[in-house]
């Protein structure tokens, strides 16, 4: 899957690249990946993730697939390109048999052991000992070390080649160690050696460590299932409309801008576009997290990979593939997924040492023990114990499985986060400030009341506003559209249409030149000419219409627009402030409106008649004063102080530059998702910060306990699959976050 960018650094066009890397154990390995793929030229930035098992390139658009893959296949693992149109299963199926099948071989060869270990306890109990043949012991155990174990080997022989060191390295030294030293017992004492041998260590610990792994691995997928969920509801295929009015089918990366495609019951919808003809229910809970089916009719928008549930609908393509909101959505997903923390960084430089650190520790315990008059055995059983028991497994897969579930549950409740980084942002926020319209109010204002300033008709004055809104996205253009759709009132052509972003909008019709907006308008169009006093109610919005002439500005009318408080923006404001978070309401609406919907839904502090500009210096004063401000906007006039606040927040149902800016989006139009959004970031740093408490706290204590000696090997071996099974069981919790669970 790659995007197209221009990157300065390089002078050259880039692109982003994901494959999939096969063969990683650990920490350390996905950290040599990174280093050799770094390493190749051409490529601006690599980034591994353990948990997804991908990797992330910034590569120049002329580095081939080979230079990529070659360097990465030499060290030891297998890159595939995870291409855009399909989803491509994390591992090959027949190899996942084939590790299942090994996995449960080496169980049934280990039990002998297992039966062996449990008589020897109770012998101290009862007399009654039990050994196996020291034949039926080697032969056993030769099959595990050199059949079974042989991964292990293969693994650790690339990591050294690559001049690394991995977790498969510790395994094959301990193994290795134990197994040589039993076998050399069982060559010199023969039969007279049962009882004294330590095959069992190398067996369990190679077992132990395969059913370890096959635990985490399925655990890590569970984690990541939120991006399957979504690959799998992507379309493949669609039915189109042809121009003599066939149908015909066609993969959908063939279709294009304005096709007509047809969708039935059942299917899923192929792309975005707009409803031309017919109508359903549509189910959008894989993409926005809301669970009842929305009902689209002529004109209304879809969006591919919803299910259309009970009806028929031909729609008008606008977007397919990676453009559409599920493409995005999926980018946004992975994105997030595939990102590293500061704090993994750090992880990071300890794995790339950590191995070494433990062979040398081992060395240092073997002599340390042989020195103090120990036995050669008693020196070395220690030594095997802290080969063992060391685990870089659970450092690499902290921080990345917290954030793979974290970002995963996120996405189904609608909440998408676009970095890492804005994660860790959210983590802290102390200051949240609301645009008004759209976001606390339901974004569908109408109009209320309408005076007529001069002697024109009522109708003809609605004709001329509703006609000048026709090319804005301002949630008011539609009040006055949809006034003039009621009473059948026909739109007339624009000419020389402008915009002015927070103030209102101009324009020409029929020859004559018309302003409609608010007093900063007329402020900057007409200077010294006052728009005529609206009534001090509070409750409403005026915005004015006026002819505009090289003589000044002739007022023809006053609209008066009412915005309902969303229902739940009152539970929106008592959520952040259990989170500790102060509210603000800053606007480009009347001070007295602005203030009205504070008070009604308890904002801490409102500003109103806020130009876009003003809302970015506001956030920037918040943030120069060491606050951390997040900013929730649905509009283009919300985009600046969207960019500037530390964590910006567009709504779903806003506008693309809005989208666009912010760091995270919500797919649908529901504020209480902002609570949710900064509840959920909380809540995967704390369960990163979790998962490398234990990490390391494991090893700090299991490493010395092992070189003392309080640890036999297969023990320690338990706990170093259990310390990785631990955090990924840690991570997963986080599946089960819903908004509102708190």
């Amino acid at each position: 899957m790659s995007t197209s960018t221009h990157s300065a650094d390089f002078g050259v066009d880039t692109e982003t690249r994901v494959f999939h890397v096969e063969g990683m154990t650990c920490s350390a390995c996905s950290a040599r990946v990174e280093k050799v793929l770094s390493q190749v030229p051409g490529v601006a930035a690599a980034h591994v993730n353990l948990a997804l098992e991908r990797a992330t390139l910034t590569v120049a658009s002329s580095v081939e697939g080979n230079a990529l893959s070659r360097p990465v296949a030499a060290a030891g693992y297998r890159l595939t390109a995870v291409r855009d149109d399909r989803y491509e299963p994390e591992m090959d199926p027949g190899q996942s048999r084939r590790d299942r099948i090994a996995m449960i071989v080496a169980i049934c060869m280990t039990i002998p052991f297992l039966l062996q270990m449990l008589a020897g306890l109770l012998g101290g109990w009862t007399g009654l000992a039990w050994h196996m043949p020291v034949y039926a012991e080697a032969t056993l155990a030769t099959v595990l070390q050199i059949g079974i174990g042989a991964r292990y080997y293969r693994s650790a022989f690339h990591a050294l080649r690559g001049g690394g060191a991995n977790m498969d390295v510790l395994v094959a030294l301990g193994t290795t160690s134990a197994y040589v030293y039993s076998g050399y017992l069982a060559y010199r004492l023969g039969a007279g050696a049962a009882g004294q041998l330590y095959f069992e260590a190398s067996a369990i610990i190679i077992t132990l460590v395969l059913v370890g792994k096959h635990i985490e691995t399925r655990a890590r997928r569970t984690a990541g299932r939120a991006i399957r969920e979504l690959l799998a509801i992507r379309p493949v295929t669609a039915r189109i409309r042809t121009t003599d009015g066939a149908e015909r089918e066609t993969t959908v990366h063939a279709l294009k801008i304005g096709d007509v495609v047809i969708c039935r019951p059942g299917d899923r919808v192929a792309v975005d576009g707009v409803v031309l003809r017919g109508e359903a229910e549509i189910d959008e809970a894989l993409l926005t997290g809301e669970s009842v089916p929305v009902p689209k009719i002529a004109a209304d928008t879809v969006i591919a990979g919803s299910m259309n549930i009970n009806g028929f609908m031909e729609i008008e393509t606008r977007a397919v593939g990676s453009d559409s909101t599920l493409g995005r959505v999926i980018r946004l997903v992975e994105n997030a997924q595939a990102a590293k923390p500061a704090i993994q960084r750090m992880v990071d430089r300890v794995s790339a040492v950590f191995v070494p650190v433990v062979i040398g520790l081992a060395m240092i315990t073997f002599a340390a023990w042989v020195l103090s008059g120990a036995d050669l055995e008693s020196a070395l059983i220690n030594a095997v114990s802290v080969l063992v028991i060391a685990c870089p497994c659970a450092l690499g897969l902290a921080t990345p499985t917290a954030i793979v579930a974290g970002a995963g549950a996120a996405a189904r409740a609608g909440i998408l986060v676009r970095d890492i980084e804005s994660l860790e942002q959210s983590n802290d926020l102390t200051h949240v400030i609301f645009d008004k319209t759209g976001t606390l109010t339901e974004g569908r204002p109408v109009i209320s009341a309408v005076t007529p300033l001069a002697e024109r008709d009522e109708g003809d004055l609605l004709r001329v506003a509703a006609s000048l809104q026709q090319g804005s996205e301002h949630p008011f253009a539609s009040a006055f559209l949809r006034m003039a759709a009621e009473r059948d009132t026909a739109l007339a052509d624009v000419r020389g249409f402008r915009s002015v972003v927070a103030k209102g909008v101009q324009g020409e019709i029929d020859g004559a030149r018309y302003l409609l907006g608010n007093r900063r308008l007329f402020d900057e169009c007409c200077p010294g000419i006052v728009p005529p006093a609206a009534p001090e109610n509070g409750g409403s919005t005026p915005v004015w219409l006026a002819a505009r002439s090289d003589s000044g500005c002739e007022f023809l009318a006053r609209f008066e627009l009412i915005d309902a408080l969303r229902p739940d923006a009152v539970e929106v404001v008592n959520g952040l402030r259990k989170l500790g978070v102060k509210t603000l309401l800053v606007s480009g609406d009347a001070e007295a409106v602005v203030a009205r919907i504070g008070r009604q839904a308890g904002i801490d502090e409102t500003i109103g008649a806020a130009t876009p500009e003003e809302k970015e210096r506001i956030v920037g004063r918040l943030t120069e004063g060491g606050a951390k401000v997040c900013m929730v906007g649905d509009g283009v006039n919300d985009a600046p102080a969207l960019a500037r606040a530390d964590v910006g927040i567009a709504m779903g149902s806003g506008t693309d530059v809005a989208m666009e800016t912010a760091a995270i989006t919500l797919m649908r139009p529901d504020p209480t998702l902002v609570a949710g959004a900064i509840d959920v970031s909380r809540k995967t740093i704390r369960k990163i910060k979790q998962n490398l408490f234990w990490a390391f706290i494991y090893n700090v204590i299991g490493l010395p306990l092992a070189a003392l000696g309080f640890l036999v090997p297969a023990f320690a071996a338990a706990m170093m699959a259990g310390s990785s099974i631990s955090v990924v069981l840690n991570s997963l919790t986080l599946r089960s976050w819903r908004p509102g669970n708190r």
